[in-house]
Formats: C-alpha cells, structure tokens, sequence
C-alpha cells in the first residue's frame, strides 16, 4: 500500500497552516509551523503570486492531506460526491472523507490524530457493530456503532487520558464511559472546517 513516508511537518508549511497530522505536538511551541512558518525548500520564502489553478491545486491538497488521503482514493470520492445530485458536490465530498473509519475513530477521541487511528484500525483494535475491521478507509453508515476491541480498552483509554479530546462535533453520539461512537445524522456545511473552500476543489476537477 502506498503511503507518505516523510515528515508530515512538511505538509503543514508547504499548505501554509496547521493540519494537525501529528496530534497534542500541533498545540504545543514544537510545533513546526510555529517556528517556520514558511514553505519548505531553498525558495520557501520567496513571496510568489499564485495562478487561479495553483490556488485550486494547493486547496485540493491541503484537504486531501488534512485527512491523509491519497490521490486516486481522493479522485473516487469526487467521482462518488458527483454523482449525488441531491447534495452539492463539495459538502458530499467533505462528507465522505469525514465518515471513514479512521475520521471517526480520531473524531471521537480514540486517537490524537488521523495517522494513529490508521495504525490502530489497521492493527485490529476496533471493530463496527462488534466485528473487527482493519480497513481505515471503511465507510461508516448511519447508527453504526464505533467501539475498542475487547483486548484494546486499556490501550485507547491510556491513550484518551493523555491526550484529552475537546469533545466529539454534534452529529456523532459518543459514549466516554462505554466507549462507544456512532453516526447521528450527516455532518451539515457548518459543522465542518470553515477553512476549506471546497468549491475550490471542484473547479480543480472540473477543469
């Protein structure tokens, strides 16, 4: 499987602002956009005027980073987002990447980032309606429940305590003390990151 091996820091100067890629170190002064808050590169501080398809390529890439996706999974998600004409073709797209497994499971507060909750997903520690599932890719459906494997309490628990979550958003319904998380209703335009343009990546892709 292919995936991005270098320093996620990187993603987050090249787009400018914080992805939150690596968890409780995005709040704290290590973080690298806080020291370097220039692109990375010998010309990274080059002030530079960007084109109209410049500007819809870094947005398509900031999104598509911000959830750790790659490029032909980002592709099929637009093709699939058009398709829905009931919806606008970015709030469906925003809505697909938000209930992956992994989206979830980090939403909750599972994990202190999206790249840890693949890493727990894709280990075997949790499972969807009780039965396991190592695909952080997984579309959750609505009422779903979201729950740590047995033998993996201990582990999410520790992981809760030391990285305490700011609470799951209003369209999922999360249980501390069970430990359980699941799908209310899909997320509204305003219940999700009013940072992203997502028309922006529309007109990338309809180009």
């Amino acid at each position: 499987m292919a995936r991005y091996t270098d320093s996620v820091c990187k993603l987050c100067r090249n787009e400018g602002l914080k992805l939150f890629l690596k968890g409780s170190r995005c709040y704290t002064t290590k973080c690298a956009i806080e020291r370097r808050r220039y692109p990375t590169g010998q010309h990274g501080q080059d002030r530079k005027k960007q084109s109209e398809y410049a500007i819809q390529l870094r947005e398509k890439q900031k999104v598509r980073r911000f959830y750790g996706v790659l490029e032909k999974k980002f592709s099929s998600y637009f093709e699939e987002a058009t398709r829905q004409k009931a919806v606008p073709t970015g709030l469906r797209l925003l809505q697909l990447l938000e209930v992956r497994l992994d989206n979830i499971v980090h939403r909750a507060g599972f994990a202190p980032s999206r790249a840890q909750a693949r890493q727990l997903i894709l280990h075997g520690h949790f499972a969807v309606n009780g039965n396991k599932v190592t695909i952080p890719s997984y579309q959750l459906k609505l009422g779903q429940e979201v729950t740590p494997r047995e033998n993996s309490k201990k582990l999410v628990k520790t992981l809760m305590e030391e990285n305490p979550a700011t609470g799951a958003p209003r369209w999922m319904v999360f249980d501390a003390e069970a430990l359980k998380a699941s799908i209310s209703q899909l997320p509204a335009r305003e219940d999700l990151d009013p940072t992203i343009k997502e028309a922006l990546i529309v007109e990338f892709y309809s180009r």
